[in-house]
């Protein structure tokens, strides 16, 4: 754990440039080879974050309280990853891989041995993102795991209200709702999706983020369909938070392997829904690619 940042790491291809904060692993701008930012500029008027990675939970537990294995701890929203210093473990022209390991101040938390890697690599107009959790221990661990990207609204070059995102697949299911405790509510909310075409207002996030957890697709293009967008996969992450808040310059797209806890919900973290198991010694990747489509 730590605070504060130290040097920024810088990686390029021919075509972006990508700049990461080791504190929090924090992904801080994406330009293209026209200097263009895709990033958010972190204006703490609406949201300080860039795109911080969510671990070991996604959203908000029923009052911030971890049940686990008979012990209860406080773990606030989305986890401690974003506010920990991660070692740099290696770096080159076009990649980086940064890496969290459990200590003290972590267990105090999430009770459980973990090694947290994230590996930044570009390669022509493609970030290639992927995080890894691994469990050294001998018993099975826990955990959840999500992106937080937040990118401009509008991208470079195009009109706000024109923008929307396209799936790669049509997605009929409604949507899960926020409660004011960033839970997840128990009633479904109609979807804002027709077909595969979801059309973005400000409107739509007045109460919060869109959850999805019973997606179809792991495939969307953000942006305007005929000029500046952002192809996104996001292969191994089957749910899908989008939010943004009114009149802010991002829109976050956000792959999760996990989400809040239920409203009400005081079983035990194992059992809550959405949550992954590492077996001993295994591993679980989670891969996110953004290319840049101007």
């Amino acid at each position: 754990m730590g605070q504060g940042t130290g040097a920024v790491i810088e990686i390029a291809s021919t075509q972006l440039a990508a700049r990461i904060d080791p504190f929090g692993a924090e992904l801080q701008s994406l330009t293209d080879a026209q200097g263009r930012e895709h990033m958010s500029s972190g204006d703490p008027a609406f949201w300080s974050g860039r795109a911080p990675l969510l671990f070991p939970i996604v959203g908000r537990l029923n009052g911030d309280t971890l049940r686990v294995d008979g012990q209860t701890y406080t773990l606030e929203k989305h986890g401690f990853a974003r506010r920990s210093r991660f070692d740099v473990m290696a770096h080159d022209a076009s990649s980086a891989q940064f890496r969290l390991t459990d200590s003290p101040a972590t267990h105090a938390m999430y009770p459980f041995a973990f090694e947290l890697d994230a590996l930044f690599a570009l390669t022509e107009t493609t970030l290639a993102m992927t995080v890894t959790i691994r469990n050294p221990s001998d018993i099975p661990i826990p955990a959840s795991f999500g992106y937080h990207p937040a990118f401009v609204w509008p991208l470079p070059g195009a009109d706000r209200a024109a923008h929307e995102i396209l799936f790669e697949r049509d997605e009929p299911a409604p949507l899960r709702r926020v409660t004011p405790d960033g839970l997840v509510g128990p009633d479904p909310k109609p979807t804002p999706v027709t077909g595969n075409r979801f059309a973005l207002t400000d409107d739509l996030f007045a109460d919060d983020a869109l959850v999805w957890t019973d997606l179809n697709s792991r495939r969307l293009s953000y942006g305007i369909p005929d000029g500046p967008r952002l192809d996104i996969a996001f292969p191994d992450t089957p749910h899908l938070g989008i939010w943004t808040k009114r009149g802010a310059a991002f829109m976050c797209i956000e792959p999760w392997a996990g989400h809040a806890d239920p409203e009400g919900y005081t079983g035990d973290f194992r059992d809550k829904p959405g949550m992954i198991e590492i077996a001993p010694g295994a591993a679980r990747s989670f891969r996110m690619d953004v290319t840049v489509r101007t």
